[in-house]
């Protein structure tokens, strides 16, 4: 079953953790000094907080597949959608490995679509610059890519980036 994605940028991550969980009426699923998730069963949700962007808010928003065919299954309606779609095969992202399809709706709102294969001890920030730049999963308002997770060639590089910053990598999931 696919689960629903949130993804918001937090000036206070202590605070907002403490105002989710009481919220959600749980803690999060995953802590660490710069972004924490909930994986809610009622709503099912995927819901993540991050310190990474450059403008506080939503970040992102998208469908977390469980199963790799759900995620082809997913692309497929991307590329039905009438708006360039990027991959990301094999990437590490908000401390998990995963491959994605990225694609932004007809008001500029990044939609990711992933499926997770496992843990990651990086948080991944994608700023492997070529990386993002030709295979990047989001374009930006002008409609250039800009990069959001990368390889783990740059997963230690630029933290602290965000999605709307043009052709620069930021966070996600």
């Amino acid at each position: 079953m696919k689960r629903f994605h949130v993804n918001l940028t937090v000036s206070d991550l202590d605070r907002s953790i403490a105002f989710y969980s009481e919220l959600f009426a749980v803690e999060p699923a995953v802590r660490k000094s710069d972004y924490a998730k909930w994986m809610l069963e009622d709503p099912k949700l995927n819901f993540a907080l991050s310190t990474h962007g450059s403008s506080f808010g939503i970040d992102h928003i998208g469908i977390e597949a469980e199963h790799e065919n759900e995620l082809a299954e997913i692309r497929g309606r991307l590329e039905q959608a009438a708006s360039p779609v990027f991959d990301q095969p094999d990437v590490t992202c908000c401390y998990a490995r995963s491959t994605k399809a990225w694609i932004r709706d007809p008001d500029g709102v990044a939609w990711e679509t992933f499926f997770s294969s496992g843990q990651s001890a990086l948080y991944g920030d994608g700023s492997a610059q070529e990386t993002a730049r030709l295979a990047g999963p989001e374009m930006d308002r002008s409609g250039e890519p800009s990069g959001c997770c990368g390889s783990d060639q740059g997963a230690n590089q630029q933290a602290n980036q965000g999605p709307n910053q043009g052709n620069e990598a930021n966070a996600c999931c």
